[in-house]
């Protein structure tokens, strides 16, 4: 990769700190690396000295996801302005809805050269039933419409599904839009290991909200159980406060003392888990491009997953894995009896989901593909 010579400024806009250090950590790395200043604006929780120590300077924003005032919206847009106005970077790279509007604002407003946004996936505003959330996806898509006319703004989706939407519905143009898929994956952290030979254990781990498809799990672990069919059920995360569709803890112990699955909260050792499992479960409703399933794919674990956009970039069906429709636990039970049942079926798909990972998603081809673009329009704007 070359080197610039110069050195130009990047600034990732991101609503949480944690959400940069799991999921674009490796990007910022590898710009700081190709001769980029970084700087990360976001709301500071508990990774305040991980990111400083990474050498990047980091900005707190005061961003709340679930935040309806509109006061406290409006001072954040202008918290970003004035920050944008005394870093002048050359390029902003914003993740997520809040951070895409405001953001692209704000850069239009201080005349910043270039924009990129970057969905991660279209979640609860396109998930969401009923004519309140009718209404609100449509405010949003003509917000964006008007955002995403800028000259010298691009747009990168996760899932063609997601950007043939935009297109088709005029928000944005196909020469402004790039397919990258996901965040990539450290194959060397998810790396492969033989499954264990005990009771087979099924994990979902992921934020724990209602859209990630966890009651139909429930649902499915029952059918199971009244089966007979030998097997532990995990659910690894903890409730999202700040999601509408947040699953509280009083329901989830519930589940956990009644038997029906076990809850084990936050964990940072996912690669660990994983390594202790035989097949990883995610009947979501709709993701971008979800990082678990490409890290229990670099693990060598088969995958029941409902056949949505970006569930189904990953999972190729009856190659590496199971794709059921969502909303259905009768389907997902059959597919998760299935794999309890046939060892040989579970290993099969773990090792050609392992290949396509190294092959396609490893996260130094997934963040090549961003740093090129990033060149690309570093020499634009000098020509």
């Amino acid at each position: 990769m070359a080197i610039i010579k110069t050195k130009p400024k990047i600034v990732f806009l991101i609503t949480e700190d944690w959400y940069f250090w799991s999921h674009r950590l490796h990007l910022a790395r590898t710009a700081r690396d190709a001769g980029f200043e970084v700087i990360v604006a976001t709301r500071v929780h508990k990774h305040k000295e991980l990111i400083e120590n990474e050498g990047f300077k980091l900005i707190p924003i005061c961003m709340v996801r679930r935040s309806r005032n509109i006061i406290v919206e409006l001072l954040c847009i202008v918290e970003i302005v004035k920050m944008y106005r005394i870093e002048r970077p050359d390029i902003v790279f914003h993740v997520a809805i809040k951070p895409i509007l405001y953001g692209s604002w704000a850069a239009k407003i201080t005349r910043i050269p270039y924009t990129v946004n970057a969905y991660a996936g279209l979640g609860f505003m396109y998930i969401a039933k009923g004519w309140r959330a009718s209404i609100f996806r449509f405010v949003v898509s003509v917000i964006c419409r008007l955002t995403f006319l800028s000259k010298n703004l691009f747009v990168i989706f996760q899932n063609p599904d997601d950007m043939n939407l935009f297109i088709n519905a005029g928000i944005i143009k196909r020469e402004k839009s790039l397919l990258i898929q996901g965040a990539g994956v450290d194959t060397s952290l998810y790396s492969y290991k033989p499954e264990p030979d005990e009771i087979p254990i099924i994990v979902l781990a992921s934020r724990i909200v209602w859209d990630k498809g966890i009651k139909d799990l429930i649902d499915a672990a029952r059918i199971l159980g009244n089966d007979g069919v030998r097997c532990r059920v995990i659910l690894v995360g903890s409730p999202d406060t700040e999601n509408p569709v947040s699953i509280s803890d009083e329901i989830l112990l519930d589940w956990h003392n009644k038997g029906i699955v076990e809850w084990w909260g936050y964990r940072e050792n996912i690669h660990e888990i994983f390594a202790n499992s035989n097949i990883i479960v995610l009947p979501s409703y709709r993701e971008g491009l979800p990082k678990v399933l490409l890290e229990a794919a670099s693990c060598g674990r088969a995958i029941v997953a409902t056949d949505v956009p970006g569930c189904r970039e990953i999972v190729r069906h009856n190659e590496n894995g199971i794709l059921v429709p969502p909303k259905d636990p009768k389907s997902l039970a059959e597919a998760l009896k299935k794999l309890v049942m046939d060892t040989s079926l579970r290993k099969k798909m773990g090792k050609r989901g392992r290949d396509i990972v190294v092959k396609e998603f490893s996260e130094e081809i997934v963040t090549q593909k961003t740093i090129d673009f990033y060149f690309r329009l570093l020499n634009k704007q000098c020509n």
